[in-house]
Protein backbone atom coordinates (compact mmCIF):
# COMPACT_ATOMS: atom_id res chain seq x y z
CA UNK A 1 0.00 0.00 0.00
CA UNK A 2 1.40 3.82 -0.86
CA UNK A 3 2.35 5.37 2.15
CA UNK A 4 0.35 8.23 2.37
CA UNK A 5 2.40 11.37 2.56
CA UNK A 6 2.37 13.78 5.78
CA UNK A 7 2.07 17.57 5.17
CA UNK A 8 3.21 20.24 7.27
CA UNK A 9 2.87 23.54 7.20
CA UNK A 10 3.08 26.11 9.59
CA UNK A 11 0.81 29.36 10.51
CA UNK A 12 1.81 32.78 8.30
CA UNK A 13 4.07 35.33 9.62
CA UNK A 14 3.77 39.37 8.64
CA UNK A 15 6.25 41.65 10.05
CA UNK A 16 6.41 44.35 8.20
CA UNK A 17 9.54 46.40 8.75
CA UNK A 18 10.51 49.96 7.05
CA UNK A 19 13.66 50.33 5.61
CA UNK A 20 16.65 51.81 3.52
CA UNK A 21 15.81 49.92 -0.38
CA UNK A 22 18.18 47.11 -0.60
CA UNK A 23 16.89 45.92 -3.86
CA UNK A 24 19.27 43.19 -5.34
CA UNK A 25 18.96 42.48 -9.53
CA UNK A 26 20.61 39.25 -11.04
CA UNK A 27 23.41 39.76 -12.71
CA UNK A 28 24.97 37.45 -15.32
CA UNK A 29 28.39 35.79 -15.29
CA UNK A 30 29.62 34.32 -18.84
CA UNK A 31 30.73 30.73 -19.26
CA UNK A 32 32.08 28.71 -21.93
CA UNK A 33 31.01 25.35 -22.78
CA UNK A 34 33.27 22.80 -22.78
CA UNK A 35 33.25 18.99 -24.21
CA UNK A 36 30.47 16.77 -22.30
CA UNK A 37 28.73 19.70 -21.02
CA UNK A 38 24.63 19.91 -21.58
CA UNK A 39 22.33 22.44 -19.95
CA UNK A 40 21.25 20.63 -17.28
CA UNK A 41 25.16 19.98 -16.38
CA UNK A 42 25.87 23.48 -16.35
CA UNK A 43 22.44 24.35 -14.25
CA UNK A 44 23.75 21.57 -11.57
CA UNK A 45 26.73 23.35 -11.65
CA UNK A 46 26.17 26.62 -10.58
CA UNK A 47 22.75 25.29 -8.46
CA UNK A 48 20.49 27.51 -10.94
CA UNK A 49 17.56 26.46 -12.61
CA UNK A 50 17.87 25.17 -16.45
CA UNK A 51 14.73 27.16 -16.75
CA UNK A 52 16.71 30.66 -15.68
CA UNK A 53 19.88 29.42 -17.74
CA UNK A 54 17.52 28.98 -20.80
CA UNK A 55 15.56 32.59 -20.41
CA UNK A 56 19.15 34.18 -19.78
CA UNK A 57 20.42 32.90 -23.34
CA UNK A 58 18.12 33.58 -26.23
CA UNK A 59 20.43 33.40 -28.52
CA UNK A 60 20.43 28.99 -28.43
CA UNK A 61 17.94 28.27 -30.54
CA UNK A 62 17.67 24.39 -29.10
CA UNK A 63 18.64 24.43 -25.59
CA UNK A 64 19.13 20.47 -25.94
CA UNK A 65 22.22 21.67 -28.63
CA UNK A 66 25.49 23.17 -27.34
CA UNK A 67 28.18 22.99 -28.73
CA UNK A 68 32.10 23.50 -27.12
CA UNK A 69 33.41 27.10 -26.92
CA UNK A 70 29.88 28.78 -27.07
CA UNK A 71 29.29 31.18 -24.34
CA UNK A 72 26.41 31.33 -22.65
CA UNK A 73 24.88 33.63 -19.48
CA UNK A 74 24.51 31.93 -16.25
CA UNK A 75 22.59 33.84 -13.77
CA UNK A 76 24.73 35.08 -11.25
CA UNK A 77 22.56 35.60 -7.61
CA UNK A 78 25.46 34.86 -4.92
CA UNK A 79 24.22 37.82 -2.83
CA UNK A 80 21.20 36.08 -2.33
CA UNK A 81 22.46 32.96 -1.94
CA UNK A 82 24.87 34.51 0.99
CA UNK A 83 21.67 35.32 3.26
CA UNK A 84 20.16 32.37 2.12
CA UNK A 85 22.75 30.07 3.40
CA UNK A 86 22.86 31.33 6.74
CA UNK A 87 19.28 31.53 7.65
CA UNK A 88 20.31 27.56 7.03
CA UNK A 89 23.21 27.57 9.15
CA UNK A 90 21.07 29.51 11.88
CA UNK A 91 18.32 26.87 11.76
CA UNK A 92 21.07 23.76 12.12
CA UNK A 93 22.40 25.78 15.35
CA UNK A 94 18.72 25.93 16.74
CA UNK A 95 18.57 22.27 15.99
CA UNK A 96 21.61 21.44 17.28
CA UNK A 97 20.94 23.36 20.58
CA UNK A 98 17.88 20.98 20.75
CA UNK A 99 19.92 18.19 20.36
CA UNK A 100 18.51 17.30 16.48
CA UNK A 101 20.15 16.51 13.31
CA UNK A 102 20.97 18.94 11.50
CA UNK A 103 19.29 19.40 8.16
CA UNK A 104 20.75 18.99 4.36
CA UNK A 105 20.89 21.63 1.69
CA UNK A 106 19.07 21.28 -1.00
CA UNK A 107 19.91 23.61 -3.38
CA UNK A 108 16.38 22.52 -5.98
CA UNK A 109 15.06 23.12 -2.86
CA UNK A 110 15.81 26.53 -2.38
CA UNK A 111 14.83 27.67 -6.03
CA UNK A 112 11.75 26.43 -5.51
CA UNK A 113 11.49 28.55 -2.47
CA UNK A 114 13.10 31.62 -4.45
CA UNK A 115 10.33 31.17 -6.66
CA UNK A 116 7.65 31.42 -3.86
CA UNK A 117 9.07 34.61 -2.05
CA UNK A 118 8.99 36.39 -5.99
CA UNK A 119 5.28 34.84 -6.79
CA UNK A 120 4.35 36.37 -3.31
CA UNK A 121 6.17 39.81 -4.95
CA UNK A 122 4.64 39.26 -8.45
CA UNK A 123 1.09 38.27 -7.22
CA UNK A 124 0.66 40.71 -4.05
CA UNK A 125 -0.08 38.26 -1.61
CA UNK A 126 1.22 36.74 1.82
CA UNK A 127 -0.28 33.34 2.08
CA UNK A 128 0.96 29.49 1.69
CA UNK A 129 -1.62 29.14 -0.98
CA UNK A 130 0.00 30.38 -4.22
CA UNK A 131 -2.44 31.67 -6.82
CA UNK A 132 0.45 30.56 -9.56
CA UNK A 133 1.51 26.88 -7.60
CA UNK A 134 -1.32 26.35 -5.37
CA UNK A 135 -0.35 24.41 -2.13
CA UNK A 136 3.37 24.52 -1.13
CA UNK A 137 3.54 20.26 -1.45
CA UNK A 138 2.04 20.42 -5.05
CA UNK A 139 4.65 23.58 -5.98
CA UNK A 140 7.67 21.09 -4.61
CA UNK A 141 5.95 18.35 -6.51
CA UNK A 142 5.60 20.61 -9.69
CA UNK A 143 9.69 21.43 -9.10
CA UNK A 144 10.67 17.39 -9.41
CA UNK A 145 10.68 16.92 -5.84
CA UNK A 146 9.70 14.37 -4.07
CA UNK A 147 9.21 13.72 -0.39
CA UNK A 148 7.49 11.99 2.18
CA UNK A 149 6.57 14.80 4.50
CA UNK A 150 7.14 18.49 3.68
CA UNK A 151 6.74 22.22 5.63
CA UNK A 152 6.81 25.56 4.80
CA UNK A 153 7.86 28.68 6.39
CA UNK A 154 7.28 32.39 5.07
CA UNK A 155 8.11 35.66 6.33
CA UNK A 156 7.98 39.06 5.06
CA UNK A 157 10.11 42.26 5.86
CA UNK A 158 13.04 40.91 7.86
CA UNK A 159 16.49 42.79 6.65
CA UNK A 160 18.64 39.94 7.67
CA UNK A 161 18.75 36.44 8.26
CA UNK A 162 19.23 36.68 11.97
CA UNK A 163 16.18 38.99 11.77
CA UNK A 164 14.25 36.36 10.17
CA UNK A 165 15.26 33.33 12.52
CA UNK A 166 14.49 35.46 15.56
CA UNK A 167 10.63 35.60 14.15
CA UNK A 168 10.37 32.23 13.19
CA UNK A 169 11.93 30.98 16.54
CA UNK A 170 9.49 33.21 18.73
CA UNK A 171 6.35 31.75 16.60
CA UNK A 172 5.08 28.47 18.08
CA UNK A 173 4.32 26.87 14.69
CA UNK A 174 7.21 28.13 12.99
CA UNK A 175 9.93 26.88 15.48
CA UNK A 176 8.18 23.80 15.16
CA UNK A 177 8.85 23.18 11.85
CA UNK A 178 12.37 24.29 12.44
CA UNK A 179 12.99 21.80 14.97
CA UNK A 180 10.67 19.09 13.32
CA UNK A 181 12.52 15.32 13.32
CA UNK A 182 9.64 14.92 9.99
CA UNK A 183 12.38 16.63 8.08
CA UNK A 184 15.87 15.82 6.45
CA UNK A 185 16.36 18.57 3.74
CA UNK A 186 15.95 22.49 3.78
CA UNK A 187 15.92 25.40 1.61
CA UNK A 188 15.78 28.87 2.10
CA UNK A 189 14.33 31.56 -0.96
CA UNK A 190 15.15 35.25 -0.59
CA UNK A 191 13.41 37.75 -2.99
CA UNK A 192 13.31 41.76 -2.47
CA UNK A 193 10.83 43.92 -3.87
CA UNK A 194 11.38 46.93 -5.86
CA UNK A 195 11.34 49.10 -2.63
CA UNK A 196 13.61 46.78 -0.90
CA UNK A 197 11.52 44.52 1.04
CA UNK A 198 12.31 41.33 1.93
CA UNK A 199 10.42 37.83 1.28
CA UNK A 200 11.41 34.45 2.88
CA UNK A 201 10.41 31.50 2.22
CA UNK A 202 11.89 28.41 4.39
CA UNK A 203 10.43 24.31 2.63
CA UNK A 204 11.51 21.55 4.51
CA UNK A 205 11.34 17.98 3.58
CA UNK A 206 12.26 14.39 4.01
CA UNK A 207 12.91 12.76 0.37
CA UNK A 208 11.45 10.06 -1.08
CA UNK A 209 13.71 7.47 -2.90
Amino acid sequence: MKMRKKFIASILLLFILTAIPVYVEAVANTYTVQSGDSMWKIAVKYEVGLSEIIAQNPQIKNPSLIYPGQKLNIPDIKDIKVLENEVIKLVNMERSKNGLQPLTTNWQLSRCARYKSQDMINKNYFAHQSPTYGSPFKMMESFGLHFSAAGENIAKGQRTPQAVMNAWMNSPGHRSNILSTSFSEIGVGLAKDKSGVCYWTQMFMRATK
